[in-house]
């Protein structure tokens, strides 16, 4: 059966997650986690080029006052870090343009996506609610942390159908003359 690609224009939630993955790409990815490997110790470093100095001010306040693991940077986290920057980074560009143009080849990486997601938020949120370096406000954690468990969640929903971004394709009839004229160019033949 031929399909048709429905406008992103009629797919509210789709625009909401092209937003999450723009948020992503512009700002989470390439900035608060590149910050994290570009300076391998927060107590003693040369700002980089990038992120600003500001932003890494900011993130450094934000991981002291809420967050020690940000700080702590254990390998197992790093790694975390190098999956979002070298695999998540390239998905999101990849995916705001599948999901915008409605293209189902982008189906399965996004079920890739939300469930390497989801897996690695619950072996944080493991670290931040009982580990070595636990958060001192864990609700402030998973709050801040929301959008990454809901998201993952929402996308597996969308992405469960095998055509989440296509419908059948309406197919029209050849058209056909009205039955009038069709007896009058008869008749006018037959004089």
């Amino acid at each position: 059966m031929k399909r048709e690609s429905i406008p992103i224009s009629k797919r509210p939630g789709d625009i909401v997650i092209v937003i999450f993955f723009l948020i992503n790409i512009l700002f989470v990815t390439y900035f608060v986690d590149l910050e994290q490997l570009i300076i391998a110790n927060p107590v003693h470093f040369t700002y980089p080029v990038w992120p600003p100095p500001p932003a890494v001010d900011l993130m450094h306040w934000y991981a002291r006052t809420f967050d020690p693991l940000i700080l702590a940077r254990p390998v197992w986290w790093k790694m975390t870090i190098w999956i979002d920057d070298l695999f998540f980074g390239p998905f999101y560009l990849v995916a705001i343009f599948a999901y915008i143009k409605g293209k189902e080849w982008i189906r399965i990486p996004s079920i890739i996506y939300s469930s390497v997601m989801l897996t690695n938020l619950t072996i944080i949120l493991g670290e931040e609610y009982a580990g070595p370096h636990a958060a001192p406000s864990f609700l402030m954690v998973v709050l801040e942390n929301l959008l990454w468990i809901l998201f993952p969640v929402y996308i597996l929903y969308r992405m469960w159908r095998d055509h989440p971004f296509t419908r059948p394709a309406v197919e029209t009839l050849p058209e056909t003359q009205p039955a009038s004229a069709q007896a009058g160019t008869l008749g006018g033949e037959a004089s």
